[in-house]
């Protein structure tokens, strides 16, 4: 795969410098957050109790509208810091990035989040931080000039053609078959819960190119255009009336081989735990609004005077443990990254903690709120932490479920024997006709 996509820059300018930089032009180009009240700790001064939405949802119930509005805004803002040279900091310098380290990175953040940063829901930080990184990983030097720049400028998005209806955790067992002819494919299946398909213009597809080898080494990964013909889009509804994920369907897809097919033929494996290893990654993080964080619950509970509560204190304090370790975690596989390594398992046990930490922030909210959480009297910041707490069991399955996170710490960490299968060592064919019989 050659040098890290994330390699250092010769030059590095001073911390201080760049910090300051970067809050002139954030005073310049940003809306500042409204002052908070006293009561309010430093830490938790982006949150005004009253003050603006007090939404956590989990899974985001927007009309159509609503949502291309708000990847609209979103996409403004990108582009101004993208110009500005802060979109790419830490990207090397041969794909268009600064090649600075994290701690400029954590410096910029920082600076950026005393300012008000429009959400960008789920599909941008999956452009920028799972899409653009595996086409760095695997893209020849055309692939990276074509996507990487822009999707981190927000010009273009890019979303995953992973899960199917028969091939959920079990990604190595997708269906979408892909046949060779002359110099093109031709694809043919169908993808499911694809979050933010119908306002991308590209899905990153894996896809089943061999049936007659193990299923894992018959794999190769391509990227789709989205307005191919032969591909259809369907927003599937959910019980929250909003319709987050979709299914594509796939019908006789031409897709150039030079062009479109990302990796080697039957390397679609390795790419699809590249691009898994970054969502594993990245979970909770980036600019997603996923649920509420430990700010809010902290918030809520010194709002309703409960921080002196013993078990209230112990389950704030038993949050802000966890969630350090999160963060110590996070920053230990983006040092990985940096050293030219692709993501590991330590992306299995990122998103294990990430989806424990929701447990936990739901729990904390239904003792801090008590009948409040279930009746809706139209107080701010109360009933509205229903739909983090009905949300938040949903991702103990997205990204691959937890007990497949747990597979994969036991065996590639532990060294722990592999669960038995009967498809180890057979075609794939043929292991879906011992699966029939069985």
């Amino acid at each position: 795969m050659g040098t890290s996509f994330w390699a250092m820059s010769a030059s590095l300018p001073d911390l201080e410098t760049f910090r300051s930089e970067a809050r002139k032009w954030l005073e310049a180009n940003g809306e500042p957050l409204p002052t908070v009240t006293a009561t309010v700790s430093e830490e938790d001064s982006d949150i005004e109790w009253g003050v603006g939405s007090d939404n956590v949802a989990v899974f985001h119930n927007r009309t159509e509208e609503q949502e291309a509005a708000m990847l609209a805004q979103a996409q403004a803002w990108q582009r101004k810091k993208f110009d500005a040279g802060y979109g790419m900091l830490s990207w090397s310098e041969d794909v268009g990035g600064r090649g600075l380290p994290m701690t400029y990175v954590r410096a910029w953040n920082a600076e950026e989040s005393r300012y008000v940063i429009p959400d960008a829901g789920e599909l941008p930080p999956t452009s920028m931080g799972l899409i653009a990184p595996t086409v760095a990983a695997y893209g020849t030097p055309e692939q990276k000039a074509r996507w990487i720049k822009p999707i981190m400028r927000q010009d273009e998005y890019g979303c995953q053609l992973f899960s199917e209806p028969s091939a959920g955790s079990d990604l190595a067992s997708v269906t979408t078959k892909a046949v060779r002819d002359g110099d093109e494919w031709i694809l043919n299946g169908q993808k499911v819960w694809t979050s933010g398909a119908r306002f991308a213009q590209w899905g990153l597809a894996i896809t089943r190119s061999d049936f007659d080898v193990p299923k894992h080494k018959g794999l190769t990964a391509f990227m789709v255009p989205l307005d191919a013909p032969g591909v259809e889009i369907r927003p599937i509804r959910q019980m929250s009336g909003g319709a987050c994920f979709n299914e594509v369907f796939l019908t006789d897809v031409r897709l150039s081989d030079a062009e479109y097919r990302l990796g080697g033929v039957g390397d679609g494996w390795r790419v699809a735990l590249t691009c898994l290893g970054f969502e594993r990654d990245h979970s909770g993080g980036g600019g997603s609004s996923m649920g509420g964080g430990l700010k809010r619950v902290m918030a809520t509970a010194r709002h309703f005077g409960l921080t002196d509560d013993p078990v209230i204190r112990q389950m704030l304090a038993d949050l802000v443990i966890h969630q350090k370790v999160s963060q110590y975690t996070n920053r230990r596989a983006a040092a990985s990254l940096k050293a030219g390594q692709t993501p590991g398992p330590e992306g299995s046990l990122s998103k294990l903690m990430w989806t424990a930490n929701m447990k936990r922030v739901s729990d904390a909210m239904g003792r801090i709120l008590g009948a409040r959480l279930i009746a809706d009297t139209g107080e701010w910041g109360t009933f509205a932490w229903t739909e983090q707490v009905l949300g938040a069991p949903g991702y103990r399955i997205a990204g691959g479920s937890d007990e497949i996170q747990r597979n994969i710490i036991g065996e590639r960490v532990l060294q722990l024997p592999a669960e038995p299968r009967i498809d180890k060592d057979v075609s794939f064919s043929e292991a879906q006709r011992l699966a029939r019989k069985s």
